[in-house]
């Protein structure tokens, strides 16, 4: 069998410029009311409740996730299962939207009729005003007139992308409102390289005894143990108030190696070393060793306290680089 590239190239291009041009007339027909249903959402004193049927239905799962990620608390109620008993999972407190292309999808009926009854606010996204959903709803997002790539236009396609757009942009208002940040977003993504890329200095410095520390004053044939025992590389040298004054690396040790021994702590050591505060993000601590040919990072917090020590290895394992 013989397959046409061209045409297949064709085709893609023609969907992507199809659901393109919807998403730009979503964007001009937002008004008040996308307004009203972020503000709904953020008086939510529960949580926000998705739902919807068949592709409506999926979108709706990756709406709630979205929103469960970026600080909203949410999930996806099946509206066939409503019916049998997920009803108790909407509760006063709770917002609840509807997605439904035409509004009228049958298996919604129970859970609007549900929202009705109790004051439960309703938010509905459909395509069609006059539709069962969106004159029952408080809050009415309409999806703008835009034909469905796929052609015939039967197959959910333009349609179900701008409900997808719709919900990341309820999404991102409510983060924005919220002032969430990377440092928020890894809270709910601790695994994968997400996580790793959005790990601090924290989750990865080693503390307490790990720390290779020497006073000003110690023998270097101390220092040097301490060096070989600890494994970084480094030791770190503290002052009489226990702040990092200087650290003693490799390099320090090659430079002064005449009478290394008969030294000081304080006569081997760098002064006034490079630091980061362990509530930095790990990628700036991989920077900033990068940038200085160094493997290690002595961390010090916003009081000045000798708080761990972070390797470029333990960057490496976690997948941070």
């Amino acid at each position: 069998m013989t397959h046409d590239h061209e045409k297949f190239l064709e085709v893609g291009r023609r969907v992507i410029s199809i659901e393109a041009a919807a998403l730009s007339r979503l964007g001009e027909a937002l008004d008040d009311s996308f307004a009203a249903a972020v503000a709904m959402m953020l008086d939510a004193t529960g949580r926000v409740i998705l739902s919807g049927m068949g592709k409506s239905g999926h979108i709706a799962r990756k709406i709630a996730a979205t929103l469960a990620s970026t600080g909203t608390p949410a999930h996806f109620v099946h509206p066939a299962e409503a019916s049998h008993g997920d009803l108790g999972m909407l509760a006063h407190g709770d917002v609840v939207m509807m997605l439904s292309n035409s509004g009228e999808t049958p298996e919604l009926a129970d859970m609007i009729a549900h929202t009705r009854r109790f004051g439960i606010p309703l938010i509905g996204v459909a395509s069609k005003p006059a539709s069962t959903l969106l004159r029952q709803s408080d809050v009415a997002l309409v999806l703008p007139p835009a034909e469905e790539a796929c052609g015939t236009g039967v197959v959910p396609t333009t349609s179900t992308t701008m409900t997808l757009a719709l919900g990341d942009a309820l999404a991102v208002a409510l983060m924005e409102h919220r002032d969430f940040s990377p440092q928020d977003f890894r809270k709910f993504h601790p695994g994968g390289k997400l996580g790793a890329q959005l790990s601090k200095v924290a989750d990865l410095m080693h503390t307490g005894s790990e720390l290779p520390l020497a006073e000003m004053a110690d023998p270097m044939t101390e220092v040097l143990v301490t060096m070989s025992q600890k494994g970084f590389g480094v030791v770190g040298v503290q002052d009489e108030a226990g702040q990092l004054a200087g650290i003693i690396t490799d390099g320090d040790l090659r430079r002064k190696m005449t009478g290394l021994l008969e030294r000081s702590a304080s006569d081997v050591m760098t002064a006034g070393p490079k630091t980061i505060n362990p509530g930095a993000l790990a990628q700036e601590a991989v920077a900033i060793m990068e940038a200085r040919k160094i493997t290690c990072l002595f961390a010090v917090d916003d009081t000045g306290e000798l708080v761990g020590i972070i390797n470029i290895h333990d960057c490496l394992r976690a997948g941070v680089v």
